[in-house]
């Protein structure tokens, strides 16, 4: 890093662990409630509220704009809460006679064991680190894919407290298609969230227009005949959750890989899309999701 650099993500950590150093001070919920209090007062002062505007706006044009934003004052309660929470990560857990997070299987599916690797597929529901956490204590071996933020300070601490009951292994998203084979042979497990903008992947309707999607959990499920599920994750109130564990999408391979992998990667972003509009304040809305003309010469399609 240069000199300038240094200087800057020292400033933007030095904040950073403040606020984190006051969360960690305060009980859990005292911390997540107070976060939700920034969430809601700072969160629309701050230009991502702009995306979230535009982007509730495309995707329930049949709503008023008093129920959007009141999606939207849910979200920035819930993201505040979120990084009130990265504290207090160790505290989570599904086990013991009062756990933080509660869970159910949908009836189809079963996880005795997975010899050809299992994904378990997300998107950014309530608290995101649940689903890692859960599957992990619950005995389900495996990696965490993630993207972690540029300031390397903070990622560091992101890394440790995930760690703490969560995952020990993350792979990070750039380069990171050989660990994933390493880990899914090894009939082990990975942890995605798919619904982020990939500007190297394929496009999929997603609330009807749209928008470059991450192949990798389809490419992988069809190349090893990996199993692939689907979690839910909803707050239910303060720092409790309920993760639901779903079944993948009904799919058999044609053996056009190609086709295959956009059909596949397209049923994944649908089964998102169900469940963003079931709770639509559980889900991030300030991702620029979509991509606007200006972005379309950069991006090149992949598999």
């Amino acid at each position: 890093m240069t000199l300038g650099e240094n200087l800057r993500y020292g400033a933007e950590a030095a904040v950073f662990f403040f606020f984190m150093g006051i969360f960690r001070l305060l009980p859990l919920d005292a911390a997540s409630a107070l976060g939700g209090w920034i969430g809601r007062n700072l969160g629309p002062l701050l230009p991502p509220d702009r995306t979230a505007r535009r982007n509730l706006a495309a995707s329930f044009p049949e709503k008023s704009a008093a129920e959007r934003d009141a999606i939207r004052m849910t979200m920035w309660d819930n993201l505040g809460r979120v990084v009130a929470e990265y504290p207090h990560l160790g505290k989570f857990t599904p086990l013991g006679e009062n756990p933080r997070i509660t869970h159910s299987f949908h009836t189809e599916v079963t996880l005795d064991s997975f010899p050809k690797g299992l994904m378990f597929i997300s998107g950014h529901f309530a608290n995101w680190e649940m689903m890692p956490i859960l599957a992990q204590q619950l005995g389900y071996e495996g990696a965490t894919m993630v993207r972690p933020p540029n300031n390397p300070f903070v990622a560091r601490y992101i890394e440790r407290q995930r760690g703490l009951t969560g995952p020990p292994t993350q792979i990070v998203k750039l380069n990171a298609a050989r660990r994933m084979l390493a880990t899914l042979r090894g009939g082990k497990a990975i942890y995605m969230l798919v619904d982020q903008k990939n500007n190297e992947g394929v496009p999929v309707p997603f609330f009807g227009r749209d928008a470059w999607t991450t192949p990798a959990a389809a490419a992988f499920a069809i190349k090893l005949d990996s199993r692939l599920v689907v979690a839910t994750n909803k707050r239910m109130g303060g720092a409790r959750f309920h993760v639901t564990i779903h079944p993948g999408p009904d799919f058999t391979p044609s053996g056009d890989e190609t086709a295959d992998i956009q059909r596949l990667t397209t049923m994944i972003t649908a089964r998102i899309e169900e469940f963003v509009r079931d709770d639509p304040g559980q889900w991030l809305w300030i991702h620029n999701r979509w991509p606007r003309a200006k972005d379309l010469a950069q991006m090149t399609p992949k598999t």
